[in-house]
């Protein structure tokens, strides 16, 4: 299998390699690279837009005469995913990002804004503190006073976190309970209340008393049993069935309740 792979090449006796043209390379070498376009553009050609992550093949070069720091910028050659223009684009190191030169336009980005706004604001701060030492302090008892105020959130949202760990589900129950329990009690008092309102006297302010269907029962009972042990006598009074009958018809304290909120509906319209 060895003499089938070709380690060696044949030259000839009359080779000169001074003959050979010379390849002359660029000044500007170029370098092939596989990257992700590291932000969303439009192109300019045809409007399409190129997002975050497309991955594409690039030509990099070294920018010459652009440093930053000693840091070298790069400059990459691609083309459009539809129409196939060229675009270029550069690196920024200062504000690790890059720059579109040719070709596209970036799109709005909401996180870029904001951060290009506290960068300018920063750098506005400096400038000011740079010949002002006055100014230098107050902002940096701005910023004393800002972290207090942030502590002093922080400790009370902690106090209000621990307030509420405390609370059982039983706890909270049993108060719901209870709570639920005085608001029937508020509603039968003010049953009662409008129950008496309406059927007390003007003149006497006697208030016809409620008989509930137990009480009926047991007085019909107790009447039965006398005139049954002592029938026609003496010990039973002669209107008892009558009695029974106006208890009667009293009815149950839902009926009473229900005739009073009706009667009342009347007179307030």
């Amino acid at each position: 299998m060895g003499e089938r792979k070709v380690l060696n090449k044949y030259i000839p006796p009359d080779f000169d390699p001074s003959k050979l043209p010379r390849v002359q390379k660029p000044k500007i070498d170029q370098i092939k690279v596989r990257m992700m376009l590291p932000m969303s553009i439009r192109c300019k050609t045809c409007g399409n837009y190129i997002y975050k992550g497309t991955k594409f093949n690039s030509r990099k070069e070294n920018v010459m005469g652009e440093t930053y720091l000693g840091i070298q910028i790069f400059r990459f050659y691609f083309k459009c995913t539809t129409c196939s223009s060229e675009i270029t684009m550069k690196t920024d190191p200062q504000n690790s990002d890059y720059v579109v030169e040719s070709g596209a336009t970036r799109n709005f980005e909401p996180s870029r804004a904001e951060d290009d706004l506290v960068e300018t604001k920063k750098r506005k701060r400096e400038a000011e503190e740079m010949g002002d030492v006055m100014k230098g302090l107050e902002n940096k008892a701005l910023d004393s006073k800002r972290e207090m105020e942030i502590d002093a959130g922080l400790s009370e949202m902690k106090s209000m976190k621990s307030r509420r760990e405390g609370v059982s589900f039983d706890a909270m129950l049993g108060a719901l309970k209870s709570r639920e329990e005085e608001k029937k009690k508020l509603e039968e008092e003010e049953d009662e209340a409008l129950i008496k309102s309406i059927f007390c006297k003007p003149k006497n302010e006697d208030c016809v008393k409620r008989i509930h269907d137990d009480d009926v029962k047991w007085q019909h009972v107790s009447l039965t049993k006398k005139e049954k042990e002592n029938p026609g006598g003496k010990g039973v009074p002669g209107d008892a069935n009558k009695f029974v009958f106006k208890s009667s018809t009293v009815g149950s304290s839902f009926r009473l309740v229900a005739e009073a909120k009706k009667m009342k509906k009347k007179l307030t319209s």
